[in-house]
């Protein structure tokens, strides 16, 4: 095994292998905040806010395999999260009618009260475990670096005004 680790960090400097190794223990960490935040004081998992705000940028409608997409998930994954959002009204799923196989979830008027609800937690959240630790230039300098990952890993992702280019994105509803 000495082997493999020594051809990998020949191709990985130690100080590229220490920004990779930040990148994912900030991510885990302000996500875990994000998501205790959602959960204690609106009583709603980050996942389902997830889809919440993808159904609402959506215009309040998406296939159920573009919403995969948007919300990282596995489709039957979603399957299952949005069984649940749909039990607790949140979501409703409608057939498409020129796909017998294709299904779109909808965003509820419940939904959307509840994405009113929540969203003031989450930005402020993001603000307090994330943004308000970065100076301008460093805001600057992180889009750029990840939209260069985004770009080279999906042939998409922001573009140099860091809107995504593939997705006509509406602003999140505000509280």
């Amino acid at each position: 095994m000495p082997a493999v680790s020594a051809r990998v960090s020949a191709r990985v400097s130690p100080e590229r292998l220490d920004a990779w190794r930040a990148f994912l223990r900030a991510h885990a960490a302000v996500v875990g905040a994000l998501e205790a935040e959602l959960e204690a004081q609106r009583d709603l998992p980050l996942p389902w806010y997830d889809v919440l705000v993808s159904l609402s940028d959506a215009g309040g409608r998406l296939r159920m395999q573009d919403l995969a997409d948007r919300v990282l998930f596995s489709r039957s994954g979603l399957t299952r999260l949005v069984d649940r959002m749909a039990a607790a009204g949140l979501v409703e799923r409608e057939r498409c009618e020129d796909d017998r196989r294709g299904t779109f979830a909808v965003l509820t008027s419940a939904g959307t009260a509840r994405l009113r609800e929540a969203v003031g937690v989450h930005l402020r959240g993001i603000h307090e475990h994330f943004t308000s630790h970065l100076s301008d230039t460093d805001v600057v300098a992180l889009t750029s670096a990840l939209a260069k990952v985004l770009r080279a890993e999906t042939r998409t992702g922001p573009g140099p005004d860091g809107r995504d280019r593939g997705d006509a994105q509406a602003p999140i509803p505000s509280s």
